[in-house]
């Protein structure tokens, strides 16, 4: 069932029983191709951007006190893991109310809306700067104000707040393999140091290897909750696909029911150092 937290654009699926501190967010796995939507490309280059099934993997979250978020529109529609002013000019037609700021993400095609894929034209032309704001206010602005919601909320509860931006990345670049998990907190700047290792431990002992901060060190989503100083924490967690899927077909593999029992079994070891570090009394009122 649908949590009343959820619209047609953001599922929100809430702690069944005593909740924790902890909120996981997929931005990138949702599957949604809006009727505005007008790329010319097909559509199977744009799925094989998302980050299939992540929100899938971690279905379990509700049940261990965590909340589950995610969006439901595809990233190659608005992208909300991008700063809103993260923009190729060259891609606009009109006028937008506010500056731009583009990064090498923007120039490279893959900014806060994605205009290259394979090289190839997302559209035929340029983008009406109408049709952007409508996103930024249909599925951007939505998004960030509820996982803001959610963060502060239980931030307010607890006097902490732990958070996990979930992704998942290509095994390999170039000819390079990448390890299973990359775990990025900024180099520092969004998370206390012993949330990433003990999340990184728990991965590690489960047989998988891990790095941190290289090459992803985390973008718009842990930039903006994440101020250790504060007591929130925030760490962008990137799977490798081939642990669970056939990057070419975009099917689920054998492995998908066993990878997403380690990830339960690493975010219950979370949740309990989590409970550790909260006053007793918070846990108990809920």
């Amino acid at each position: 069932m649908r949590n009343v937290l959820s619209t047609a654009m953001i599922d929100v699926s809430v702690p069944q029983g005593n909740s924790v501190p902890l909120i996981l967010d997929s931005p990138h796995s949702g599957r949604m191709y809006p009727d505005d939507f007008h790329y010319i490309i097909p559509q199977f280059w744009l799925r094989q951007t998302e980050d299939s099934y992540v929100d899938e993997l971690f279905s379990f979250a509700p049940s261990c006190g965590v909340t589950l978020m995610k969006a439901n529109f595809t990233r190659s529609y608005i992208d909300v893991n991008r700063a809103m002013d993260d923009l190729d000019p060259t891609m606009i037609s009109g006028a937008l109310p506010f500056a731009l700021e583009p990064t090498e993400r923007s120039y490279a095609g893959y900014g806060l809306i994605r205009h290259l894929c394979r090289g190839q034209a997302v559209y035929a032309n340029k983008l009406p700067a109408e049709e952007i704001q409508k996103r930024l206010q249909e599925c951007y602005a939505p998004y960030h104000a509820m996982l803001k919601k959610l963060i502060n909320d239980a931030h307010k509860q607890f006097g902490a707040v732990w958070h996990i931006n979930c992704h998942s990345m290509p095994s390999h670049i170039m000819v390079k393999a990448r390890p299973d998990f990359i775990l990025g907190d900024r180099d520092g700047a969004s998370s206390e140091p012993e949330f990433i290792y003990t999340l990184a431990d728990a991965l590690r002992r489960l047989g998988y290897t891990v790095a941190h901060n290289d090459p992803y060190k985390g973008v718009e989503i842990v930039r903006r909750y994440g101020h250790p100083r504060a007591n929130f924490h925030s760490v962008q967690l990137e799977i490798n696909r081939s642990l669970y899927m056939d990057e070419e077909t975009l099917e689920r593999s054998k492995d998908f029911a066993a990878l997403t029992h380690d990830l339960a079994t690493v975010i219950q070891e979370i949740t309990s150092w989590i409970a550790q570090r909260c006053e007793p009394e918070q846990m108990a009122a809920e």
